[in-house]
């Protein structure tokens, strides 16, 4: 399997988790770098009208996540540690999350992300840490 049939086996596998269908990300694969695009919705918003931050947390978590699998072929990664720093608030419209892989050996994956609004605006940073699991990437979990 070639790296290219690797990122859209993740991208496939990622669209199909059952969460999505609550979200409904769009998201783009390379080696080391993941985008995730979706609608800032009022059903996602906390009572002050703005995108609760769980969905910062999420956009910012799966963009890292993808970075850092994008390099891992046979196993699914677990988050063992995330930092998120919030900038600004979100009101509505698309939403843009860039991970990139920045640190990797045998075992242990850094990652970090921007999130973004539609103008380009940067909203929040976050850095994920990441390890192997021992879950193999395969059909039963959408990797396919």
């Amino acid at each position: 399997m070639d790296e290219e049939q690797h990122y859209r086996k993740l991208e496939r596998m990622y669209l199909l988790a059952p969460i999505n269908e609550i979200y409904r990300p769009k998201i783009s694969i390379s080696k080391g770098q993941a985008e995730i695009v979706m609608t800032a919705e009022e059903k996602f918003f906390h009572a002050a009208h703005a995108l609760h931050g769980s969905v910062y947390f999420k956009m910012l978590d799966d963009a890292t996540f993808f970075a850092a699998n994008s390099v891992v072929t046979d196993t699914f990664l677990l988050t063992t540690g995330f930092n998120l720093h919030f900038f600004r608030p979100v009101t509505g419209g698309e939403i843009k999350a860039e991970g990139c892989l920045t640190f990797s050996s045998s075992n242990l994956f850094v990652a970090e992300g921007k999130l973004y609004t539609n103008d380009g605006i940067e909203v929040a940073y976050g850095t994920g840490t990441f390890v192997k699991s021992r879950k193999f990437l395969n059909p039963e979990i959408g990797y396919s």
